[in-house]
Protein backbone atom coordinates (compact mmCIF):
# COMPACT_ATOMS: atom_id res chain seq x y z
CA UNK A 1 0.00 0.00 0.00
CA UNK A 2 1.29 3.45 -0.93
CA UNK A 3 2.63 5.73 1.78
CA UNK A 4 1.34 9.24 2.33
CA UNK A 5 2.77 12.34 3.95
CA UNK A 6 1.22 15.29 5.71
CA UNK A 7 -1.02 15.66 8.73
CA UNK A 8 -4.15 13.80 9.75
CA UNK A 9 -6.22 14.13 12.91
CA UNK A 10 -6.34 10.65 14.42
CA UNK A 11 -10.14 10.66 14.25
CA UNK A 12 -9.89 10.91 10.45
CA UNK A 13 -7.47 8.03 9.92
CA UNK A 14 -10.08 6.44 7.63
CA UNK A 15 -9.31 9.23 5.16
CA UNK A 16 -5.63 8.35 5.14
CA UNK A 17 -6.51 4.69 4.60
CA UNK A 18 -8.85 5.56 1.72
CA UNK A 19 -6.19 7.68 0.03
CA UNK A 20 -3.52 5.01 0.38
CA UNK A 21 -5.85 2.32 -0.95
CA UNK A 22 -6.82 4.38 -4.02
CA UNK A 23 -3.47 5.97 -4.86
CA UNK A 24 -2.86 5.20 -8.54
CA UNK A 25 0.05 7.55 -9.27
CA UNK A 26 -0.16 10.76 -7.23
CA UNK A 27 -2.87 12.57 -5.27
CA UNK A 28 -3.70 14.90 -2.42
CA UNK A 29 -6.60 14.98 0.02
CA UNK A 30 -7.78 17.69 2.39
CA UNK A 31 -10.55 17.83 4.96
CA UNK A 32 -11.50 21.11 6.59
CA UNK A 33 -13.80 21.22 9.59
CA UNK A 34 -15.16 24.54 10.86
CA UNK A 35 -12.80 26.18 8.39
CA UNK A 36 -9.66 24.56 9.77
CA UNK A 37 -7.65 21.69 8.23
CA UNK A 38 -7.96 18.35 10.01
CA UNK A 39 -6.53 16.33 7.10
CA UNK A 40 -3.82 17.51 4.71
CA UNK A 41 -2.27 14.50 2.98
CA UNK A 42 -0.44 13.79 -0.26
CA UNK A 43 1.44 10.88 -1.72
CA UNK A 44 2.66 9.01 -4.74
CA UNK A 45 4.30 10.57 -7.75
CA UNK A 46 3.91 13.67 -9.88
CA UNK A 47 4.83 11.89 -13.12
CA UNK A 48 3.67 8.79 -14.95
CA UNK A 49 7.17 7.31 -14.80
CA UNK A 50 7.05 7.49 -11.00
CA UNK A 51 10.38 9.27 -10.71
CA UNK A 52 9.25 12.55 -9.12
CA UNK A 53 7.48 12.43 -5.74
CA UNK A 54 4.23 14.33 -5.25
CA UNK A 55 5.28 17.11 -2.88
CA UNK A 56 3.37 19.28 -0.46
CA UNK A 57 3.11 22.09 -3.00
CA UNK A 58 2.49 19.96 -6.11
CA UNK A 59 -0.46 21.22 -8.14
CA UNK A 60 -2.30 19.87 -11.18
CA UNK A 61 -5.22 20.68 -13.46
CA UNK A 62 -8.52 19.84 -11.75
CA UNK A 63 -10.69 20.31 -14.86
CA UNK A 64 -14.35 20.98 -13.92
CA UNK A 65 -13.73 21.28 -10.19
CA UNK A 66 -12.72 24.76 -11.37
CA UNK A 67 -16.42 25.49 -11.82
CA UNK A 68 -16.88 25.71 -8.05
CA UNK A 69 -14.40 28.61 -8.02
CA UNK A 70 -16.21 30.47 -10.80
CA UNK A 71 -19.53 29.93 -9.03
CA UNK A 72 -18.09 31.26 -5.79
CA UNK A 73 -17.00 34.44 -7.56
CA UNK A 74 -20.57 34.97 -8.78
CA UNK A 75 -21.97 34.34 -5.30
CA UNK A 76 -19.55 36.86 -3.80
CA UNK A 77 -20.56 39.57 -6.28
CA UNK A 78 -24.23 38.78 -5.64
CA UNK A 79 -23.69 39.07 -1.90
CA UNK A 80 -22.08 42.47 -2.39
CA UNK A 81 -25.10 43.64 -4.35
CA UNK A 82 -23.12 44.03 -7.58
CA UNK A 83 -24.76 41.07 -9.32
CA UNK A 84 -28.43 40.11 -9.26
CA UNK A 85 -28.66 36.36 -9.81
CA UNK A 86 -32.30 36.76 -10.86
CA UNK A 87 -31.50 39.41 -13.49
CA UNK A 88 -31.09 38.82 -17.23
CA UNK A 89 -27.51 38.22 -18.28
CA UNK A 90 -28.05 41.02 -20.81
CA UNK A 91 -28.35 43.58 -17.99
CA UNK A 92 -24.59 43.27 -17.58
CA UNK A 93 -23.70 42.09 -21.10
CA UNK A 94 -26.09 43.86 -23.51
CA UNK A 95 -24.88 42.03 -26.64
CA UNK A 96 -25.99 38.77 -25.04
CA UNK A 97 -29.67 39.61 -25.64
CA UNK A 98 -29.29 38.69 -29.32
CA UNK A 99 -31.03 35.70 -30.89
CA UNK A 100 -33.76 35.38 -28.28
CA UNK A 101 -31.62 35.29 -25.14
CA UNK A 102 -33.12 38.33 -23.44
CA UNK A 103 -34.86 36.02 -20.93
CA UNK A 104 -31.73 34.06 -19.97
CA UNK A 105 -31.08 34.87 -16.32
CA UNK A 106 -27.78 34.70 -14.47
CA UNK A 107 -29.11 31.85 -12.35
CA UNK A 108 -29.91 29.89 -15.52
CA UNK A 109 -26.22 30.00 -16.37
CA UNK A 110 -25.23 28.86 -12.88
CA UNK A 111 -27.83 26.09 -13.01
CA UNK A 112 -26.92 24.77 -16.48
CA UNK A 113 -30.34 25.69 -17.91
CA UNK A 114 -29.47 28.68 -20.13
CA UNK A 115 -29.70 26.63 -23.34
CA UNK A 116 -26.05 27.23 -24.18
CA UNK A 117 -24.39 23.92 -23.27
CA UNK A 118 -21.91 24.27 -26.13
CA UNK A 119 -21.01 26.44 -29.11
CA UNK A 120 -23.07 25.88 -32.23
CA UNK A 121 -20.23 26.96 -34.51
CA UNK A 122 -17.48 24.34 -34.66
CA UNK A 123 -14.43 25.45 -32.70
CA UNK A 124 -10.83 24.37 -32.56
CA UNK A 125 -9.35 23.88 -29.07
CA UNK A 126 -6.98 26.81 -29.49
CA UNK A 127 -9.94 29.14 -29.99
CA UNK A 128 -10.74 28.72 -26.30
CA UNK A 129 -7.74 30.93 -25.63
CA UNK A 130 -9.35 33.83 -27.53
CA UNK A 131 -11.74 35.16 -24.90
CA UNK A 132 -13.28 37.84 -27.11
CA UNK A 133 -14.17 35.37 -29.84
CA UNK A 134 -15.46 32.64 -27.53
CA UNK A 135 -17.77 35.04 -25.70
CA UNK A 136 -18.88 36.84 -28.87
CA UNK A 137 -20.01 33.57 -30.41
CA UNK A 138 -22.03 32.73 -27.29
CA UNK A 139 -23.63 36.18 -27.36
CA UNK A 140 -24.63 35.72 -30.99
CA UNK A 141 -26.11 32.24 -30.90
CA UNK A 142 -29.68 31.24 -30.10
CA UNK A 143 -30.44 29.06 -27.08
CA UNK A 144 -31.04 25.38 -27.84
CA UNK A 145 -33.91 25.20 -25.34
CA UNK A 146 -36.20 27.46 -23.37
CA UNK A 147 -34.17 29.12 -20.61
CA UNK A 148 -34.71 27.65 -17.17
CA UNK A 149 -36.40 24.47 -18.40
CA UNK A 150 -33.87 21.95 -19.74
CA UNK A 151 -30.85 20.86 -17.75
CA UNK A 152 -27.85 20.51 -20.05
CA UNK A 153 -24.40 20.52 -18.52
CA UNK A 154 -22.45 23.57 -19.74
CA UNK A 155 -19.14 21.71 -19.65
CA UNK A 156 -16.99 24.49 -21.08
CA UNK A 157 -19.33 27.37 -21.89
CA UNK A 158 -20.38 28.06 -18.29
CA UNK A 159 -17.01 29.53 -17.36
CA UNK A 160 -17.09 31.95 -20.28
CA UNK A 161 -20.65 33.00 -19.51
CA UNK A 162 -19.95 33.62 -15.82
CA UNK A 163 -16.56 35.07 -16.62
CA UNK A 164 -17.87 37.65 -19.07
CA UNK A 165 -20.49 38.80 -16.55
CA UNK A 166 -17.76 39.15 -13.92
CA UNK A 167 -15.65 41.08 -16.41
CA UNK A 168 -18.50 43.45 -17.31
CA UNK A 169 -19.17 44.19 -13.64
CA UNK A 170 -15.63 44.43 -12.27
CA UNK A 171 -13.48 45.26 -15.29
CA UNK A 172 -11.34 42.25 -14.38
CA UNK A 173 -11.14 38.78 -15.84
CA UNK A 174 -12.59 36.03 -13.69
CA UNK A 175 -9.08 34.67 -13.08
CA UNK A 176 -7.86 38.06 -11.88
CA UNK A 177 -10.94 38.61 -9.70
CA UNK A 178 -10.51 35.16 -8.17
CA UNK A 179 -6.82 35.72 -7.49
CA UNK A 180 -7.32 39.13 -5.90
CA UNK A 181 -10.60 38.66 -4.05
CA UNK A 182 -10.60 34.96 -3.12
CA UNK A 183 -7.33 33.06 -3.39
CA UNK A 184 -5.21 35.97 -2.24
CA UNK A 185 -7.06 36.76 1.00
CA UNK A 186 -7.33 33.04 1.82
CA UNK A 187 -3.73 32.24 0.92
CA UNK A 188 -4.99 29.49 -1.37
CA UNK A 189 -2.64 28.06 -4.00
CA UNK A 190 -5.27 27.82 -6.73
CA UNK A 191 -4.98 29.50 -10.12
CA UNK A 192 -7.26 30.14 -13.09
CA UNK A 193 -4.63 31.11 -15.60
CA UNK A 194 -1.35 29.74 -14.25
CA UNK A 195 1.68 32.07 -14.11
CA UNK A 196 4.86 30.57 -15.58
CA UNK A 197 6.70 30.65 -12.25
CA UNK A 198 4.53 27.77 -11.03
CA UNK A 199 5.22 25.41 -13.94
CA UNK A 200 7.89 23.43 -12.11
CA UNK A 201 5.33 22.42 -9.47
CA UNK A 202 2.76 21.04 -11.91
CA UNK A 203 2.05 17.31 -12.01
CA UNK A 204 1.08 16.55 -15.62
CA UNK A 205 -2.34 15.04 -16.16
CA UNK A 206 -2.15 11.32 -17.01
CA UNK A 207 -5.04 10.47 -19.37
CA UNK A 208 -7.23 7.45 -18.83
CA UNK A 209 -6.54 4.48 -21.08
CA UNK A 210 -10.24 3.93 -21.82
CA UNK A 211 -13.24 6.15 -22.45
CA UNK A 212 -16.68 5.37 -21.14
CA UNK A 213 -19.08 4.12 -23.85
CA UNK A 214 -21.57 6.89 -23.24
CA UNK A 215 -18.87 9.51 -23.77
CA UNK A 216 -17.71 7.89 -26.99
CA UNK A 217 -21.32 7.80 -28.22
CA UNK A 218 -21.70 11.54 -27.69
CA UNK A 219 -18.70 12.28 -29.88
CA UNK A 220 -15.62 14.41 -29.29
CA UNK A 221 -17.42 17.55 -28.13
CA UNK A 222 -17.08 21.12 -29.39
CA UNK A 223 -14.30 21.96 -29.36
CA UNK A 224 -12.89 18.42 -29.18
CA UNK A 225 -10.64 18.26 -26.13
CA UNK A 226 -8.10 15.59 -25.28
CA UNK A 227 -6.98 15.36 -21.67
CA UNK A 228 -3.39 16.01 -22.75
CA UNK A 229 -4.31 19.61 -23.53
CA UNK A 230 -3.94 20.30 -19.81
CA UNK A 231 -0.21 19.65 -20.15
CA UNK A 232 0.35 22.39 -22.73
CA UNK A 233 1.71 25.82 -21.98
CA UNK A 234 -1.16 27.48 -23.86
CA UNK A 235 -3.77 25.80 -21.63
CA UNK A 236 -1.93 26.82 -18.47
CA UNK A 237 -1.63 30.47 -19.44
CA UNK A 238 -5.21 30.87 -20.67
CA UNK A 239 -8.30 31.39 -18.57
CA UNK A 240 -10.89 28.66 -19.10
CA UNK A 241 -12.92 29.16 -15.91
CA UNK A 242 -14.91 25.98 -16.44
CA UNK A 243 -11.94 23.68 -16.69
CA UNK A 244 -8.36 24.91 -16.38
CA UNK A 245 -7.91 25.64 -12.68
CA UNK A 246 -4.64 24.42 -11.16
CA UNK A 247 -4.37 23.54 -7.50
CA UNK A 248 -4.26 20.73 -4.98
CA UNK A 249 -6.71 19.38 -2.44
CA UNK A 250 -5.54 21.82 0.22
CA UNK A 251 -6.21 24.86 -1.93
CA UNK A 252 -9.55 23.57 -3.22
CA UNK A 253 -10.79 22.82 0.30
CA UNK A 254 -9.40 26.07 1.69
CA UNK A 255 -11.47 28.08 -0.78
CA UNK A 256 -14.69 26.07 -0.64
CA UNK A 257 -14.62 25.89 3.18
CA UNK A 258 -15.89 29.48 3.04
CA UNK A 259 -19.30 28.09 2.06
CA UNK A 260 -19.24 25.55 4.87
CA UNK A 261 -18.67 28.19 7.53
CA UNK A 262 -21.25 30.85 6.82
CA UNK A 263 -18.92 32.87 4.62
CA UNK A 264 -15.96 33.27 6.98
CA UNK A 265 -12.97 31.00 7.50
CA UNK A 266 -9.60 31.53 9.17
CA UNK A 267 -10.34 35.19 9.85
CA UNK A 268 -11.39 36.02 6.29
CA UNK A 269 -15.01 36.83 5.44
CA UNK A 270 -16.02 36.66 1.79
CA UNK A 271 -19.77 36.04 2.09
CA UNK A 272 -22.63 36.59 4.49
CA UNK A 273 -24.43 33.51 5.84
CA UNK A 274 -27.36 34.36 3.55
CA UNK A 275 -24.98 34.59 0.61
CA UNK A 276 -23.78 31.06 1.30
CA UNK A 277 -27.35 29.76 1.42
CA UNK A 278 -27.92 30.92 -2.14
CA UNK A 279 -25.64 28.13 -3.38
CA UNK A 280 -28.32 25.64 -2.31
CA UNK A 281 -31.21 27.21 -4.25
CA UNK A 282 -32.52 24.60 -6.66
CA UNK A 283 -32.35 25.56 -10.33
CA UNK A 284 -32.99 22.19 -11.90
CA UNK A 285 -33.86 18.66 -10.78
CA UNK A 286 -34.16 15.83 -13.27
CA UNK A 287 -32.18 14.17 -16.02
CA UNK A 288 -29.42 16.27 -17.51
CA UNK A 289 -29.64 15.79 -21.26
CA UNK A 290 -25.89 16.15 -21.71
CA UNK A 291 -24.70 13.98 -18.84
CA UNK A 292 -27.49 11.45 -19.22
CA UNK A 293 -27.88 11.29 -15.45
CA UNK A 294 -30.32 12.58 -12.88
CA UNK A 295 -28.99 15.57 -11.03
CA UNK A 296 -30.08 18.51 -8.89
CA UNK A 297 -28.38 21.81 -9.64
CA UNK A 298 -28.14 24.71 -7.25
CA UNK A 299 -26.29 27.94 -7.98
CA UNK A 300 -23.19 26.54 -9.62
CA UNK A 301 -23.06 23.27 -7.69
CA UNK A 302 -24.79 19.93 -7.58
CA UNK A 303 -26.82 19.92 -4.38
CA UNK A 304 -28.11 17.19 -2.13
CA UNK A 305 -29.78 18.23 1.08
CA UNK A 306 -27.54 20.98 2.43
CA UNK A 307 -24.44 19.71 0.69
CA UNK A 308 -23.04 21.22 -2.49
CA UNK A 309 -20.36 19.64 -4.63
CA UNK A 310 -18.83 19.18 -8.04
CA UNK A 311 -15.96 17.30 -9.60
CA UNK A 312 -13.61 17.31 -12.55
CA UNK A 313 -12.95 15.13 -15.55
CA UNK A 314 -10.94 12.13 -14.44
CA UNK A 315 -11.76 12.16 -10.74
CA UNK A 316 -11.10 15.33 -8.72
CA UNK A 317 -13.92 16.39 -6.40
CA UNK A 318 -14.94 18.83 -3.68
CA UNK A 319 -17.89 18.47 -1.31
CA UNK A 320 -19.07 21.11 1.16
CA UNK A 321 -21.61 20.44 3.91
CA UNK A 322 -23.24 23.59 5.24
CA UNK A 323 -24.73 21.81 8.26
CA UNK A 324 -21.63 20.02 9.57
CA UNK A 325 -19.19 22.71 8.34
CA UNK A 326 -17.23 19.97 6.58
CA UNK A 327 -15.32 20.39 3.31
CA UNK A 328 -13.57 17.50 1.56
CA UNK A 329 -11.36 17.75 -1.53
CA UNK A 330 -9.51 15.17 -3.60
CA UNK A 331 -7.11 16.02 -6.43
CA UNK A 332 -5.06 13.54 -8.48
CA UNK A 333 -3.06 13.29 -11.71
CA UNK A 334 -4.14 9.84 -12.94
CA UNK A 335 -7.49 10.10 -14.69
CA UNK A 336 -9.87 7.13 -14.48
CA UNK A 337 -12.70 7.46 -17.00
CA UNK A 338 -15.54 5.33 -15.70
CA UNK A 339 -18.30 7.71 -16.69
CA UNK A 340 -19.24 11.35 -17.20
CA UNK A 341 -19.47 12.01 -13.46
CA UNK A 342 -16.08 10.63 -12.51
CA UNK A 343 -15.15 7.51 -10.56
CA UNK A 344 -15.45 6.23 -7.01
CA UNK A 345 -12.04 7.28 -5.63
CA UNK A 346 -13.21 10.71 -4.54
CA UNK A 347 -16.49 9.31 -3.23
CA UNK A 348 -14.51 6.90 -1.06
CA UNK A 349 -12.56 9.82 0.38
CA UNK A 350 -15.78 11.73 1.13
CA UNK A 351 -17.35 8.72 2.84
CA UNK A 352 -14.22 8.24 4.94
CA UNK A 353 -14.38 11.90 6.00
CA UNK A 354 -17.95 11.42 7.19
CA UNK A 355 -16.79 8.35 9.10
CA UNK A 356 -14.28 10.60 10.83
CA UNK A 357 -16.98 13.14 11.53
CA UNK A 358 -18.92 10.39 13.30
CA UNK A 359 -15.93 9.82 15.56
CA UNK A 360 -16.30 13.36 16.87
CA UNK A 361 -19.76 12.70 18.25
Amino acid sequence: MAQTRGTCDERFEAVRAALEASLDVGASVAVYLDGEPVVDLWGGYADAERTQPWERDTITCVFSTTKTMAALCALILADRGELDLDAPVARYWPEFAAAGKEKVLVRHVLGHTSGLPTWQEPLRPEQLYDWATATRLLAEQAPSSEPGVVGGYHAVTQGYLIGEVVHRITGRSLGAFFAEEVAGPLGADFHIGLPAEHDDRVAPVIPATTRAPEIVARGPGNPPLAAEIANTEAWRRAEVPSANGFGNARSVAAVQSILACGGEARGVRLLSPAGCERALEEQFAGEDEVLGARIRYGMGYAVQGRTCSWGGWGGSIVTTDLDTHLTVAYVMNQMVEQGPLGDDRGLGIVMAAYEGLGNLR
